[in-house]
């Protein structure tokens, strides 16, 4: 059997993708089951085709005798994280009126990096959750098709909201006459932009439903859509299969959007307890990005960030965290997004030790990166767990992130599809 050194998984990183029919096995110290909640020691995983056909401990699985081995003595494997809340197409070093420096073609090319950052940081799934110009959907493409590295994309490409709102172009004088791709101002209104944004390949419908922290003429805690435009949205987006994740920070929009059937809620900061009580009886997904404010407070006006919007992340994130450990405690089924692109997107497993520190265990924290994930976007088939059937995507450590969770800062090896695509 063929033993592959770390060079030569390197090396094969930035080699064209294995054949078709190549079998891989990967081997290790332990594995982090996040289905049963438990770790595996010596594991023996085999990949065929890019999806995982066998999982068990060093001795119960068959190894073919032609299969390539990626052996990872000393290492913790864990499935390849899922981020459901990014913005590929943003960067923080880009804020404010900075981003008028730059031709739009810009943008797009630049996402190209933010992909493969979040790709080596070992998230092989993320949710892009609004785009300009289906950027994500293109991305996304590209990737597919082999020609830049990223993880595997659910894009949704123009966010919806109303006039002005957060979802609207806010920072522009009226000569401008920009207005964003996504707004719409009835219920009827939403429900075309919901077409349209299938149409143009979205997989998810991004909403805006109070006001937000990076907009301007706004509060957060503002409702910005009623009750009848977010019923419409959640009506014509699951009748075409589709998920809707509303960015809702206030109490009144996140309830509302709660209530419209809407499948998770973004931020969701200033929710109150009666939001938390619908939340849980709903079933409904809160994805709160606790982790970015260390960086858009201590980088954000270098970055150009208005002392308008740093005001509003500094009202708003102690209480965002509390309310995270209140929903934790309640029970409220919790995901991992971290609104990357407010912060660098190679750092976006910094947000575990907060999910740890405001009430998860590391096994709840690391199950929301991964089963949780895969539940929410309705992919359990496809990602969130090493299992038969799912993608061989999966990630290494060399500490134990069960006994230190920030040991999931420093992902050692990523690999996608059976693919090494990172190897340090």
């Amino acid at each position: 059997m063929k033993t592959v050194s770390f060079a030569a998984m390197l090396a094969a990183a930035l080699a064209a993708a294995p054949a078709a029919a190549e079998t891989v096995v990967v081997t290790a110290d332990r594995m982090v089951d996040v289905l049963a909640g438990k770790t595996i020691d010596k594991p023996v995983v085999v990949i065929a085709n890019g999806r995982i056909v066998a999982v068990g401990s060093a001795g119960s699985v068959a190894v073919p005798g032609d299969a390539k081995r990626i052996d990872l003595p000393g290492k913790t494997i864990l499935p390849g994280l899922i981020d459901m809340h990014v913005h590929l197409e943003g960067h923080p070093k880009y804020s404010g009126y900075n981003g008028l420096e730059f031709t739009d073609s810009f943008w797009p090319i630049q996402a190209t990096a933010n992909a493969r950052g979040m790709l080596g940081a070992g998230f092989t799934t993320v949710r892009n959750v609004g785009a300009n110009n289906y950027t994500d959907v293109g991305l996304k493409e590209a990737i597919e098709e082999g020609w830049i590295p990223g993880p595997r994309i659910v894009p949704a490409g123009h966010a919806l909201g109303a006039t002005g709102g957060h979802c609207d172009e806010t920072f522009l004088p009226p000569s401008f006459k920009r207005v964003g791709e996504g707004v719409a101002d009835s219920a009827d209104g939403f429900r075309q932009k919901v077409r349209e944004q299938k149409k143009y390949g979205a997989e998810v419908i991004k909403i805006c439903a109070t006001g937000g922290v990076f907009s301007r003429g706004d509060e957060p805690g503002q409702q910005q859509l009623t009750a009848a435009e977010l019923e419409a949205i959640a009506d014509e987006a699951h009748m075409a299969g589709l998920k809707v994740a509303a960015h809702a920070h206030g109490a009144s929009g996140i309830k509302a959007a709660i209530r419209a059937g809407i499948d998770t809620i973004e931020h969701a900061s200033l929710i109150d307890d009666e939001g938390i009580a619908l939340a849980k009886k709903a079933g409904t997904w809160l994805t709160m990005d606790i982790f970015n404010t260390d960086y858009t407070q201590s980088e954000g006006a270098k970055n150009g960030v208005l002392e308008d919007n740093l005001r509003k992340d500094r009202e708003i994130a102690q209480i965002q965290r509390d309310n995270f450990r209140k929903a934790h405690a309640a029970g409220v089924r919790l995901l991992f997004g971290t609104d990357a692109g407010v912060m660098p997107h190679e750092t976006a497993a910094g947000q575990f030790k907060y999910m740890v520190q405001y009430g998860m265990t590391p096994m709840e924290a690391i199950q929301a990166a991964t089963r949780s994930g895969a539940q929410a976007l309705g992919r359990e088939r496809d990602v969130g767990a090493i299992a038969v059937g799912r993608y061989g995507d999966i990630i290494a450590v060399s500490a134990d992130p069960l006994a230190d969770i920030r040991a999931l800062e420093h992902v050692d090896v990523v690999i996608k599809g059976g693919e090494v695509v990172k190897a340090d």
